[in-house]
């Protein structure tokens, strides 16, 4: 108990100086809780990430050069040892700001823009020993009017945090229910691997597992499903029609489980694979490849139902394994894009 309060004071520590954002004092603190052999692991297009260094200055410092009053909100925050002894915290929420000069080649929009993340932290002997974070890049896209793939079957929208509103003071200690939570989730999980081997949608026993009223918020270019059938409409069908033979090669993939109460979080690089032998999904036709997904999640239990689900997945990543480059998609997209100067009022083309 005391190493999970200890772990959750650091990355509050290390959140706090991302919400009055201050890049000396991120980096003091990541130095001071880090450690040497730190291992990163981002979303494409940064990927593995070799050092703190190569963090600070390829990662969060161009997205702070692109939005000036950069600040990350927290949403979920939250910590936990897996089964097999490793302690991990998740945080939930967005960063935020003026999007004022090009990221990632992404047109600025002068506006408040806003990306979802789900960053996780493995800690060992009270340092952070691993990073693996999804920022949800399409959804700025999407905001600057930039995003060059299909459109998304669910809803996009600023996806909320808990409707609970506890994301950031869940209880440590509770009797007994994280365990409870975390054999709901993986009995849910372990259901869901039923279908299509052993039978139609009815051995998923979603209703069994899943409020009558669940959200479940995916990455941008998915989009939210409310309910279980607008989760089967927009996410399930499509996902389960592309790949059917998902959830059977779990020795190619890791999963690292942990609950607090009644949230529950999963991470793994990656944590699922499957073969892409169906159309539809994503607007995509079938390719035959196998892929991979790193999908990072949380779920928040009520009255012992599944009320809502955060998911993130590396999108670009996905797309990249079956032959699409989203960035380089968006370059032509947005090639004759006009703007203009903000202090000389010339236009500019993107």
């Amino acid at each position: 108990m005391r190493a999970i309060q200890h772990n959750i004071d650091v990355i509050r520590a290390v959140s706090a100086a991302l919400y009055d954002y201050s890049h000396s004092e991120l980096k003091a603190l990541l130095e001071q809780y880090c450690s040497p052999n730190l291992d990163v692991r981002f979303c494409e297009p940064f990927g593995a990430v070799n050092d703190l260094g190569a963090l600070m200055s390829k990662v969060i410092a161009p997205l702070a050069r692109a939005w000036p009053d950069l600040e990350r909100r927290n949403t979920i925050l939250m910590s936990g040892q897996t089964n097999e002894g490793s302690n991990w915290v998740g945080v939930a929420g967005y960063y935020t700001g003026t999007f004022i000069t090009p990221w990632l080649d992404i047109p600025p929009t002068g506006h408040q823009t806003s990306m979802r993340f789900h960053e996780f932290f493995r800690f060992g002997e009270g340092k952070i020993v691993e990073i693996q974070a999804v920022w949800d890049i399409p959804e700025v896209m999407m905001q600057a009017g930039a995003w060059p793939l299909s459109p998304s079957l669910g809803r996009e929208w600023h996806v909320p945090g808990p409707t609970s509103q506890d994301g950031l003071n869940i209880p440590i200690d509770s009797g007994g229910i994280s365990a409870k939570s975390l054999s709901h989730v993986l009995d849910m999980l372990t259901a869901l691997s039923k279908h299509p081997a052993q039978g139609g949608p009815e051995v998923m026993e979603l209703d069994r597992y899943w409020h009558p009223k669940m959200n479940w918020y995916g990455p941008s270019g998915i989009g939210t499903a409310r309910g279980v059938e607008g989760f089967r409409n927009w996410h399930q069908i499509p996902f389960l029609a592309a790949m059917p033979d998902r959830g059977q090669f779990e020795v190619e993939v890791e999963a690292h489980f942990f609950a607090q109460d009644n949230y529950v979080a999963v991470t793994g690089w990656p944590d699922m694979a499957q073969t892409h032998t169906g159309g539809g999904w994503l607007g995509l036709p079938p390719t035959d490849k196998k892929i991979t997904l790193k999908s990072l999640d949380f779920w928040r239990l009520e009255n012992g139902l599944i009320r809502e689900n955060w998911v993130l997945l590396d999108l670009i990543d996905v797309y990249q394994q079956l032959g699409v480059d989203v960035l380089g998609r968006m370059r032509e997209f947005n090639k004759a894009r006009i703007r203009f100067d903000r202090n000389t009022g010339e236009a500019q083309h993107a």
